[in-house]
């Protein structure tokens, strides 16, 4: 179980690094405020922790996901269509 939380922290940390960072230090806030019986804090840090989730949450039900379907587009031709380098300079000119 606990190699499955570390994969999940990492995986999070790497997509949103900052709201991570944001959730980190409220329960970071909550958890010195309850240990130091300091009501204010640990009630700031959980008021923290839950806004950062409420706005991710709020984030990625607003983004529009895009198509499977759709064909991805290429600027360049695929690198068959072009000669190369090697088949130009092999190539026999007529003497004048």
């Amino acid at each position: 179980m606990n190699a499955l939380w570390l994969r999940l922290l990492r995986s999070s940390y790497r997509r949103e690094p900052i709201a991570s960072f944001i959730v980190t230090v409220g329960a970071i806030d909550a958890v010195i405020g309850g240990i130091g019986s300091s009501w204010s804090l640990f009630g700031f840090g959980l008021s923290t922790v839950a806004v950062a989730v409420a706005i991710r949450l709020w984030q990625t039900q607003r983004i529009p996901v895009k198509d499977a379907e759709t064909a991805p587009e290429y600027y360049l031709p695929p690198a068959s269509s072009r000669p190369r380098m090697s088949q130009l300079s092999s190539r026999r000119y007529p003497p004048d």
